[in-house]
């Protein structure tokens, strides 16, 4: 989970919209792995986006979501040059944030 997060964000005529590609293996523990053990469950609990220090996305996540979670969103503001701060936190206390300009 080195990868940093890839953040895309545009806006145009007022509205800006987002799409983040978060690398993580979102693991149920339900799966087993090549010996038979069940893989420890392992996922994304909660996911933050900011814009200007306020909160445009606030979502909690579950082990029911695919690996390398993908979200695309839509708010209203923000203008080019501006900047996002995308965080997250895991099932395992693991917290890791990232930021990308408004293009």
């Amino acid at each position: 989970m080195t990868q940093p997060t890839r953040i895309r964000a545009a806006s145009k005529d007022g509205i800006t919209e987002v799409r983040i590609l978060m690398a993580h293996p979102m693991e149920t523990g339900l799966r087993k792995d090549s010996s038979g053990q069940l893989v420890p469950s392992h996922y994304i609990t909660d996911l933050t986006v900011q814009h200007a220090g306020r909160v445009v996305l606030s979502a909690q996540l579950s082990a029911s979501i695919a690996a390398n979670p993908y979200v695309a969103f839509k708010f209203k503001g923000g203008a080019k040059g501006d900047r996002l701060t995308v965080a997250w936190i895991d099932s395992h206390g693991a917290k890791r944030s990232d930021e990308a300009d408004i293009g």
